[in-house]
């Protein structure tokens, strides 16, 4: 039976306003496609009717970044998660980037969509999953909430992955400022963790500094917060930018300079920023990780604005 569907690639839209503020959330991962302050991009956006690509704005559970070779093991039991980045051979970014997440609720500056994580190949168990993004005077504020409604504990840990924009061109002309003591390092060729280290030369952004032809795809910590906030920023030339603030609740932050060697097209047009609960890993390492209980709800949120 042919059948005629309307609804865009990226899935549903929610647009959002307040004051200078604009943003739109595609259902399909729950991703913020675009968000703009009195009409400049403040994230890498994508069309409505694009297949998201590398992640934009998707938001990352029931772990975030990478879980090595899929493996790990949890309250006595060993799990396979399927390899979802097959070129390094790990479980990248969660299990609900590509579900289509359901409308709660919706106002002009606000929208709420949920989704679940069903009992599955190596991950047997059931987690509620709600992201609330809320437009103010001060940004855009995202909120990830987690339940789990089953019988046994779960490991969980979550993120999101927007590209901030310090204005046109590449990163390489941009001034980056990232308020970390620390960067966990790993292996050139998987990003496999290593060990944590303080940041040197290469990684050392506490001051604000330009980014020329820096790779950086890290995970940081150790980070300073100032009554109870820390903000990632990057800005252009002018002095504008965007930045990311998040406080305590999560002590990790990935930095990704957004690198495509094989086309240089599309290589370093923004720069990941993704406050995170746990770094990359903690499936395995257990640094950070949540464990919820049955009927143990987990809550964390983060600021987007314009600089």
């Amino acid at each position: 039976m042919k059948t005629t569907d309307s609804t865009p690639v990226s899935g549903t839209q929610h647009t959002l306003q307040h004051g200078q503020y604009t943003a739109s959330i595609a259902s399909v991962g729950a991703s913020l496609r675009y968000l703009r302050h009195d009409d400049r991009d403040l994230v890498l956006p994508y069309d409505a009717n694009e297949v998201r690509p590398f992640y934009r704005g998707a938001v990352l559970a029931p772990w975030p970044n990478r879980v090595v070779d899929g493996k790990y093991t949890f309250d006595g039991a060993a799990h396979q998660l399927p390899l979802t980045e097959p070129e390094r051979l790990h479980a990248l970014h969660g299990l609900l980037v590509w579900q289509d997440w359901a409308l709660e609720e919706k106002t002009d500056a606000t929208v709420r969509l949920s989704a679940e994580i069903v009992p599955q190949l190596g991950f047997p168990y059931r987690l509620q999953v709600e992201v609330l993004y809320a437009l103010d005077d001060a940004g855009l504020h995202t909120t990830i909430s987690a339940v789990n409604p089953g019988p046994s504990a779960a490991p969980y840990g979550t993120s999101a992955h927007p590209y901030l924009l310090g204005g046109d061109g590449t990163v390489d002309a941009w001034t980056l400022t990232v308020p970390a003591d620390q960067v966990l390092e790993v292996t050139e060729d998987r990003l496999i963790p290593t060990r944590l280290s303080p940041v040197d030369t290469t990684f050392d952004f506490r001051s604000p500094r330009m980014i020329g032809s820096t790779f950086v795809d890290h995970a940081f910590t150790g980070i300073r917060y100032d009554v109870g906030v820390a903000t990632v920023r990057v800005t252009g030339p002018d002095g504008r930018g965007a930045a990311v603030s998040f406080g305590p609740d999560c002590p990790w932050v990935q930095i990704h300079t957004a690198d495509q060697p094989k086309d240089a097209s599309i290589s370093r047009l923004g720069l990941a920023a993704e406050p995170m609960t746990c770094p990359p890993d903690a499936f395995n390492s257990g640094t950070d990780l949540i464990v919820l209980q049955p009927g143990e709800f987990h809550s964390v949120g983060w600021l987007i604005h314009s600089v």
